[in-house]
């Protein structure tokens, strides 16, 4: 898991959300089922593909734009590459997103192992019990 807490910040409220979504997961704080579990993977699976593919598409955002000559279009190429390319740029922030993304997928699977672990140790106590 992800503990970094400068890395929750970059995403603000969601990347603090997800890291303590991860630590609860961790520390066996909730427990999610198989189908629920793989619903909400394949949801973050597919949000994932999406920033892979802007990803590529990035390029473009990091040069500086071909606006003209003017003064006005002079003084405004480098401030739009700043802004997709700075701490809270879109590139900037869509690369953190790829990081939260991850981590939520892992705190999924690992509730998805508190879910089992917890079924099967009930499922040995009924069997013990004679359930």
């Amino acid at each position: 898991m992800h503990n970094d807490e400068a890395f929750s910040a970059s995403l603000g409220e969601v990347g603090t959300s997800v890291t303590a979504f991860a630590r609860a997961a961790a520390d066996g704080g909730f427990a999610v089922n198989e189908a629920g579990g793989r619903a909400l993977v394949e949801a973050i699976s597919r949000m994932q593909d999406w920033v892979e593919l802007q990803q590529l598409t990035r390029g473009h955002l990091e040069q500086e734009p071909k606006l003209g000559s003017s003064t006005g279009a002079a003084a405004m190429k480098p401030y739009l590459v700043e802004v997709a390319t700075d701490a809270r740029g879109f590139l900037t922030q869509l690369a953190a997103f790829g990081r939260v993304l991850a981590e939520a997928r892992e705190a999924v699977e690992v509730a998805m192992g508190n879910y089992r672990r917890v079924d099967e140790s009930g499922a040995r106590a009924l069997d013990r019990d004679g359930g």
